[in-house]
């Protein structure tokens, strides 16, 4: 049963909705910004009600699977944590998209907030945006770089043991996030590597 919804749950994390949705308004995001097939990148290049939708449809296809299993206890504890972890694992790497797919942070966001009604979700939105507040108090303004993006996906992602430690979820819980901070080092490696080292081309 588990691995059986681990396939579905990767199966819907590899639709690749926003790399469809630019491809319909004629633009390949393989060739805008820095080739992420992802809603950030979709809102670069084609604006921001395509992005929106793509965001949402990211969002949904992480939370929708794993919202119907806690809804309905098909499984529960950790026996959620493979199938919570393939949603995110199916949008990175992508059959779709020949394995390349995208960097997984909206399809995250719909993973977390399934499993914990919302709450680990809007924790780590808010310390994004602190994170974010933070950096662009150092810049005194300036928009923040790439690199500095991805490093705050990451460290927010583990600031967040924080708040799971606080709230005293349960170890699957914790496995799970393990999982998804490993995830979002690999899909922003070259960011991380970049900022942690200052080599950064746009420094």
């Amino acid at each position: 049963m588990i691995l059986l919804w681990a396939i579905l749950c990767f199966l819907s994390g590899s639709l690749m909705f926003s790399y469809w949705i630019g491809l319909l308004v004629k633009q390949n995001l393989r060739e805008h910004g820095d080739g992420n097939p992802g809603a950030l990148n979709l809102w670069r290049a084609a604006g921001y009600s395509y992005g929106l939708t793509g965001i949402a449809l990211d969002f949904l296809k992480g939370y929708a699977p794993v919202f119907w299993l806690t809804y309905t206890e098909t499984l529960s504890g950790y026996g959620i944590v493979l199938p919570a972890a393939a949603a995110i694992m199916g949008h990175t790497f992508s059959p779709f998209m020949k394995r390349r797919g995208g960097k997984g942070i909206a399809v995250t966001f719909g993973v977390w907030s399934a499993w914990t009604g919302f709450a680990a979700s809007l924790a780590y939105a808010v310390i994004l945006a602190l994170l974010l507040a933070l950096a662009r108090w150092f810049t005194k303004g300036k928009p923040t770089s790439s690199d500095a993006d991805g490093f705050q996906v990451v460290f927010g992602m583990l600031l967040l043991s924080g708040y799971l430690f606080y709230r005293g979820y349960s170890g699957a819980i914790y496995l799970f996030w393990g999982i998804n901070l490993l995830l979002l080092g690999y899909t922003h490696r070259k960011e991380l590597l970049h900022f942690l080292t200052f080599t950064s081309p746009n420094r």
